[in-house]
């Protein structure tokens, strides 16, 4: 449920990936500070609630973290997940790169 939402979201910003805009983890911070900054009103923001907590300084540095092991283990999952779809969407349009570079 909560990778689907993830998905829907970075499936969305998927072209400021291949305009080398922001990275995958970005998008993600973005996700998750999104959802974290408001009260929960779906079961997704509920779960991202109870599970992670975002600290943010006064330099809008700011540090997530997972409240408990179950938290922990869903940031985990949704950072691989990030880095996954990263590379497999550099990795499917490399050869359209590499066309349009040798001017094909």
């Amino acid at each position: 449920m909560i990778l689907a939402d993830f998905s829907k979201y970075i499936q969305s910003r998927q072209q400021e990936i291949l305009d080398n805009e922001k990275s995958a983890v970005r998008i993600l911070t973005d996700w998750l500070r999104e959802n974290l900054s408001h009260c929960a009103e779906n079961n997704v923001q509920k779960i991202l609630h109870t599970e992670i907590m975002c600290a943010q300084n006064e330099y809008n540095e700011f540090l997530i973290i997972g409240k408990s092991d179950s938290g922990r283990v869903l940031i985990n999952a949704l950072y691989n997940y990030a880095l996954s779809y990263e590379h497999y969407i550099l990795a499917k349009n490399i050869p359209d790169t590499l066309e349009l570079k040798n001017g094909k």
